[in-house]
């Protein structure tokens, strides 16, 4: 058995738009995503997993293979269709009745309230890059922790600041679908950092019960080499995709190594970042109020020096070996031939996971406790026919791995509490559609019925081993 401790957390995790579906039912309004999909025509958020119509099954489920937390995200759309306004009583009424079928089932939710799902009013008006939003998202939370603190206890504000902003202003896979546009990446960074600051500060006044958190898609990055200037590329990218973001999530400020970095990188542009002292301290505020990080893990990039065009190509259909990422002034994610990939890909590296919460027990001695939440595998899982099992073996090595580069950090002294498996059931992908599965439930997408994979059965074999130990 995987060495962990019994009051380690064994969950799974879900966002709103790529399980609900019903994007047009009761109210809710459109999001960035809405437009972007119809102009692409390749595929449909609706209906998804039918998470929206389906959620106690999916719960029932869960509960029955032994997992004891959900991260779920609330759809700000769903509450406020145009962002800010009237709430809508059906949005708010549905998500009570997930939660609380959650708690029927033994089942901790963990609410997420912005996972890459920005109204279309507010997305239209500039999103992040935006600071009217930061207000938007304040006004948006304090009515979200007041319609269900009674209930929900666990909170996270923002899922992958990078992420989004990169898959934005960077490789375009998100709208606006914008390239190689640096300056943007790092200033809607910044502006959601404000954002996440203002609504823990606003918790913590309230005196809410509970915890609130950050989730960050945090990359482990290494040189490819030993030359100096692959060496000083990875030291650039780390600090463009991580370092940025840690320093204001645990110091509540960007260090003198950080910004000189940025400058660096945005060259010219760097004047053009707005960073406002009133936001500097309310980072600074918020930073020792931070009660979790949650870290995202999916792979880790080998770098070297890259000082000519801007390339990036997004493999959104599992054509093995045909993403590129170049970014000038930053560096290249270069091949390694020694680390297995996804269909995706992705390096599959659970050292990685090891080595990035090293890195925060290390430099950020200050953080309270760690959680990963979200990792798994993208794969082209294969139905046979009803009475024959999923086998995704592959699934279960890459999940054991992970949670044994865990249970390795936990033992030299790292305080990483729980795991969220990545996901709860298959779903559709931001970028990818349909053929990228990730669920331990297998989904028809047609029938939208149910089928358990093997990963499931060993997910709750371990759940039980977990709870049994003395």
């Amino acid at each position: 058995m995987i060495a962990l401790p019994k009051t380690f957390i064994l969950g799974a995790a879900t966002a709103a738009y790529q399980v609900e579906g019903a994007s047009k039912e009761d109210g809710k309004g459109r999001v960035l995503w809405d437009a972007f999909l119809e102009k692409e025509g390749r595929f449909s958020p609706d209906p998804a997993s039918d998470f929206y119509h389906r959620y106690e099954e999916d719960i029932r489920l869960a509960h029955e293979h032994g997992i004891t937390a959900l991260r779920i995200s609330i759809a700000w759309s769903r509450i406020f269709p145009h962002g800010s306004g009237e709430p809508n009583a059906k949005g708010v009424e549905y998500y009570r009745k997930v939660f609380e079928t959650c708690l029927r089932y033994n089942i901790e939710p963990y609410v997420t309230l912005h996972h890459f799902d920005t109204p279309e009013t507010l997305f239209l008006q500039g999103d992040w890059l935006n600071k009217n939003q930061i207000s938007a998202f304040e006004d948006y939370a304090a009515f979200v922790f007041e319609a269900y603190h009674d209930i929900v206890k666990h909170w996270i504000t923002i899922n992958e600041p990078i992420a989004y902003a990169q898959g934005q202003y960077l490789s375009g896979a998100f709208p606006p679908s914008e390239k190689y546009e640096r300056l943007k990446c790092v200033q809607s960074q910044h502006n959601q950092l404000v954002a996440h600051s203002r609504v823990v500060n606003l918790f913590k006044e309230k005196g809410y019960q509970g915890e609130i958190g950050l989730v960050h898609a945090l990359t482990q990055f290494y040189s490819i080499d030993q030359q100096p200037q692959n060496i000083e590329a990875t030291r650039k990218h780390d600090i463009f995709m991580n370092g940025f973001m840690l320093d204001a999530t645990f110091l509540g400020y960007y260090t003198d190594e950080k910004l000189t970095t940025i400058k660096t990188i945005l060259a010219d542009e760097f004047e053009q970042l707005d960073i406002r002292k009133e936001e500097l301290d309310t980072l600074k505020i918020a930073a020792p109020q931070l009660d979790f990080i949650g870290i995202n893990y999916y792979q880790s990039n080998w770098i070297q020096y890259h000082q000519d065009e801007s390339y990036i190509f997004h493999n959104g259909t599992g054509d093995k070996g045909t993403s590129v990422y170049r970014i000038a002034g930053i560096g290249e994610v270069v091949k390694n031939d020694k680390i297995p990939t996804t269909d995706w890909d992705w390096y599959i590296y659970p050292e990685g996971l090891y080595d990035m919460i090293q890195r925060i027990q290390n430099d950020y001695p200050n953080y309270k406790k760690m959680l990963v939440t979200e990792n798994g595998l993208g794969y082209k899982d294969q139905w046979i026919d009803e009475e024959t099992p999923i086998n995704d073996q592959v699934r279960i090595d890459y999940i054991a791995t992970h949670l044994e580069a865990i249970s390795k950090a936990i033992k030299e002294g790292a305080r990483v509490d729980g795991y969220f498996v990545w996901s709860l059931q298959d779903m559709f992908s931001w970028s990818n559609g349909y053929n990228k599965r990730y669920g331990l439930f297998y989904i028809d997408f047609e029938t939208q019925k149910r089928y358990v994979k093997k990963s499931a059965l060993w997910y709750r074999e371990l759940a039980k081993a977990i709870a049994q130990q003395s």
